[in-house]
Formats: C-alpha cells, structure tokens, sequence
C-alpha cells in the first residue's frame, strides 16, 4: 500500500514574475484531490462546517470558518465529508516560498514572517479570533491590483505571523525544520530523529546536551511547550502515521519498529494524538480521492 506516491503534484500558475495567486469563489462541493506543490498557500475556508482538512498526516473536521498557512510541499486537501454547505467561500492565496528574498527575510523585521514560514513545514492553523478578524480583508484582496494588492498580503502576513493561538497542524515536514538559533535544540531533533526506534531515557537525552535532568525538562519545555516524553511520542507518532499509510504492516508491527513496546500503549497514545484509533486513521486514509 503506496498511497503517497498516488498524491497529486499541482502545477500553480503562478510565474517566477508573479508576487501572489489569489483564487476566491464560492463552491458547492470540495472534489480536489489530496495534493502538493513547492509554492507556499494561505487558505481561508467560510461556511464549511463539516468538511474534512488534511495536513499532512493531521485530519481534522473544520468548524464554519478557518485559516490555514500550508508550507512547501506538505500534501494537504480539503474534502465534503459532513458539510451540507452549498455555498462555502474559499480564498485560496498561493506565493514562492522566496517571495521576499534572503536579504530581505534577514532583516530583524521580517522575522516573525520567516519563524512562521519556517512553522509552516507543519501546517499552522489560526484560532477561530484571528480567522475572524481577518476574514474581511481576505474577501476583498481579490479585487485589489499592483501594489495595493500586494502591500495587503504583506501585511496579512505580518498580522498572521504575530498572532496568538497558534496551531501546528502536522508531525510529519517534507524536509527537516530550520534551526537558526538553537544548537542543542537541533542537536536533539537529530538524536531523537535517528534513534526514536529503541528506548530513550530522559538522562541520556539530558546529558547529550549537557545537562541535568531538571535543567533539561525546563528547556525542553520551554522550547517545545511539551515534556521530553510527549515529544519524543509525538516523533514517534509522526513515524507510525507515515508507515501506517506506506506499508502494508501490521500495526503491532508498526508500534513496535516506532518504539512502543505495548500495543496498548501505542493505540492510547496514538488515539490522544490523532483523535482516532490507529485502524480508522488507516482506513480514512485509503478513502481520500487521489490521483492514479
């Protein structure tokens, strides 16, 4: 079972000339396929309530208004499931992942926009507040032009990048995250990326840092919001939802290769991550249309 390699490869038509893409309209049914392209997307959905968005390896049932930021070449769709909606609105605004250019994007002004691009490896789901507050100023960036239009996606962008609230959707990245300002936390991330599979206690984890335990848990926290524990299970979820989707294993076979040395443990963790078991996350999978 190779679903990913069945996933649509979108060609945006959007030039090496063009600043931003901008799509609005109103819809009566979601059929796209799941999908990808290098460009970076900014999608805002309205009167949707019941469809199902996909991220990477996070579903979720949307509410009747949400933004999402999706990064370069995260597959990602949105299809009908429960909406009844005949007449959802949807603003979709794609842009080059370098639209600002290096020298620009190093400027100690632009970086709440490059730290939220980085994020958005993952996918970023903004709360309901600032969907909101930005839902007028989308539905009208359509109908501007030149540079009117392209000074209001700027400042969309800064608005987003420093709003609170939020979410990352996926624990799944095309490609490794960026980390600019952070040694150990990189030093980590590659520890924990090669070895997720055995046993990791929190003192080894600590001392390859250089670190006591307390001291350790405090940073882990403060960089991850999470304890060492939940974030080395969230890596090893991330791994189990790719294998659960790319191979044909069993999924005892799947929790242990990922680390979990009990099934039960496994599905309980599996299920407080994904809000579904192990078996309907496979299964949902599988019913998504694609691209043969």
């Amino acid at each position: 079972m190779d679903i990913l390699k069945k996933i649509h490869r979108e060609i945006v038509t959007l030039s090496s000339e063009d600043s931003f893409l901008v799509e609005d309209r109103t819809k009566e049914f979601f059929d796209y396929p799941m999908h990808y392209h290098p460009e970076m997307e900014l999608n805002f959905v309205l009167n949707g309530k019941g469809v199902r968005r996909f991220i990477g390896d996070c579903m979720e049932e949307i509410d009747d208004i949400e933004l999402v930021l999706v990064g370069p070449n995260l597959y990602h769709v949105w299809e009908q499931h429960n909406c009844t909606n005949k007449k959802v609105r949807e603003v979709t605004i794609q842009f080059h992942s370098d639209l600002f250019g290096e020298a620009m994007m190093n400027r100690s002004v632009m970086r709440p926009i490059r730290e939220m691009f980085e994020r958005s490896s993952h996918g970023i789901l903004f709360s309901k507040e600032v969907s909101l507050a930005m839902k007028n100023r989308l539905l009208r960036v359509s109908k501007m032009g030149g540079m009117d239009n392209f000074m209001e996606l700027f400042s969309i962008l800064y608005d987003l990048a420093i709003s609170r609230n939020q979410r990352l959707l996926s624990t799944l990245t095309p490609e490794p995250p960026h980390f600019e300002h952070n040694n150990k936390i990189k030093k980590l991330y590659e520890f924990v990326q090669q070895n997720y599979a055995r046993k990791i206690t929190l003192t080894e984890a600590a001392d390859l840092v250089n670190m006591s335990n307390v001291s350790f848990n405090r940073f882990i926290k403060k960089r991850t919001g999470k304890t060492f524990v939940d974030y080395l299970n969230e890596v090893r979820i991330g791994y189990a939802s790719k294998f659960l989707i790319e191979r044909d294993l069993a999924i005892s076979e799947i929790a242990f290769i990922c680390g979990f040395n009990s099934i039960a443990n496994f599905n309980r963790v599996f299920k407080k991550n994904k809000k579904r078991t192990p078996t309907e996350y496979r299964d949902d999978f599988i019913g998504i249309k694609r691209v043969l």
